[in-house]
């Protein structure tokens, strides 16, 4: 097998990933034309974090992300279940620098208490899970009664014509920009679970089955990314 199955096996998924953390980072960049990085600072006012409190950022990699949560004094979890990108993470930032700490864990049995985080998030990692539903209401689980949560993922364009060419920088421009990773399946499977992925409305209605109260969401770049908010009814 060379890349991970949209079925997304754990462990086919892990060690995709794995593969690619040495340029993880790099072609995010690349791949968004930069637009990741107003993603990032979209969630982090999003889940506005605070000081004292604790932040799970679960799909965290290598722990860019991470670290946006830790500038106003607050701590932060970087948890995911790619030992690779930990790793790259860790030797980066250290491993616990900044606020940040690392933890291995799987998004379907989280490794943690109830009740145990004030926000969780997670970016660009609830397509990879096998069993979306489960995943959110594990965050649920370790979310403190009145604690938020924040969902970064890519969606689906309202607009058509953005839409079009979407799903056409997916199957012809995003290969090309691949093939300087480490590991180029690994993006096409990138391509094919954004285009599995469901719409907006279809997303907040999952996060309301999973318990989450006050849903909503915003777009970003033209509906590219959408970022869902909900919090833990008290």
């Amino acid at each position: 097998m060379t890349r991970a199955s949209l079925a997304k096996r754990p462990a086919d998924v892990a060690a995709m990933f794995d593969r690619t953390a040495g340029r993880y980072d790099l072609l995010n960049d690349l791949l968004s034309g930069g637009q990741d990085r107003v993603w990032r600072r979209a969630v982090a006012k999003a889940v506005d974090a605070r000081p004292g409190e604790l932040v799970l950022d679960l799909a965290a990699g290598t722990g860019t992300s991470s670290a946006t949560f830790t500038k106003a004094g607050a701590r932060c979890v970087a948890c995911d279940f790619s030992l690779g990108m930990l790793r790259a993470g860790a030797r980066r930032r250290g491993q616990s620098a900044g606020g940040v700490t690392f933890v291995a864990g799987d998004a379907l049995r989280l490794p943690f208490g109830d009740a145990a985080f004030d926000a969780v998030t997670i970016s660009f990692g609830l397509r990879n899970v096998a069993d979306v539903d489960l995943a959110l209401a594990e965050l649920r689980r370790v979310t403190k009664p009145g604690g938020r949560v924040v969902v970064c993922e890519f969606s689906r364009p309202p607009n058509r014509v953005v839409r079009f060419g979407f799903r056409q920088h997916l199957r012809y421009g995003l290969p090309l920009i691949a093939k300087v990773s480490s590991n180029p399946d690994a993006y096409t499977y990138l391509a094919e679970s954004i285009q599995e992925w469901p719409d907006q409305e279809t997303l907040a209605g999952r996060l309301r089955a999973a318990g989450w109260a006050s849903v909503r969401w915003r777009d970003l770049s033209l509906g590219v990314v959408a970022v869902h908010h909900a919090r833990v009814p008290r």
